[in-house]
């Protein structure tokens, strides 16, 4: 597996590649790597010639008070687990690559709507970050294909329509989220929680198939859900952030009309704070 510390070698490299007639997969990620990470690595070799995977804590998408600075770096272990599942080359930019100017002085993308509810509310510039880091590792990269997990499902949208609205020759793959065997959602965040609180955590995805029972069998009062879901999670230590059922593409509250639709969840346990969504096709 190659190492690329620099666009310069990145480019090289990429067109190279691209020179031989391969086609690039590329796994944009924050590190900390667990099987959901590596599941991408998977999907993308099984899908691409090559196989890039870029490892970059982005600055510009945490907030004032968040774990920026305590967000788990273990990039030693993160290359073996790339070498382990045959990556072709792993990209490390630095801040200073991505934000020369520094962050105050940085051309920014926002995509407007869908970046302004549920997380992005709860998180103001998040997704402005998410945007930004997103569109410049795309034009470094310049993959064909790009890999996201299904677990920040909000994100994989607004990627989504970036991607659209900006007419890049990017194929967006969404892939499903993989689960602890309690069905806790896997998330680098999970390492903050005590045993106890993990085994408490797994209530969340169990809230959600309740829900997406009670839909498919017929229940049409959404917001009742909601509500019940918010007090069974409450009783079970949770601090809510929200509990919502939307439209899987607008992230607008799910009408009846609506076939696609996902209930999206963000909760704190203790100060960590988790995300999971379930699909529903109806």
């Amino acid at each position: 597996m190659k190492v690329v510390d620099s666009i310069p070698l990145l480019r090289e490299l990429i067109s190279e590649w691209k020179r031989n007639g391969c086609t690039v997969g590329f796994v944009p990620t924050m590190g900390n790597l667990h099987n959901g990470h590596l599941k991408l690595v998977k999907r993308a070799k099984a899908h691409c010639d090559k196989v890039i995977v870029s490892i970059f804590v982005n600055p510009m998408q945490f907030g004032a008070n968040e774990d920026l600075d305590a967000y788990p770096r273990t990039i030693d272990q993160d290359k073996a687990k790339l070498i382990a599942e045959g990556a072709d080359a792993v990209f490390l930019p630095s801040v200073k690559d991505m934000y020369p100017a520094g962050l105050s002085a940085q051309t920014f993308v926002e995509v407007p709507g869908i970046s302004e509810v549920l997380c992005g509310a709860s998180r103001p510039g998040h997704f402005r970050g998410v945007a930004t880091v997103v569109c410049k590792l795309f034009n470094m990269v310049q993959p064909d294909d790009a890999f996201f997990g299904e677990k920040d499902f909000q994100q994989l949208q607004v990627i989504r329509t970036l991607v659209r609205d900006l007419s890049m020759p990017v194929t967006v793959h969404g892939v499903p989220t993989e689960r602890e065997s309690s069905g806790l959602a896997m998330s680098s965040r999970n390492g903050y929680l005590t045993d106890k609180e993990k085994a408490t955590a797994s209530l969340i995805y169990q809230a959600m198939q309740k829900i997406k029972s009670a839909i498919e069998s017929g229940e049409s009062d959404l917001n009742a859900l909601e509500s019940t879901a918010i007090a069974e999670l409450e009783r079970a230590g949770f601090k809510n952030d929200y509990i919502k059922i939307v439209n899987a593409d607008t992230f607008m509250p799910a009408k009846v009309e609506d076939s696609h639709l996902v209930i999206v969840v963000a909760l704190f346990m203790g100060t960590t704070r988790l995300i999971d969504n379930l699909q529903i096709h109806r």
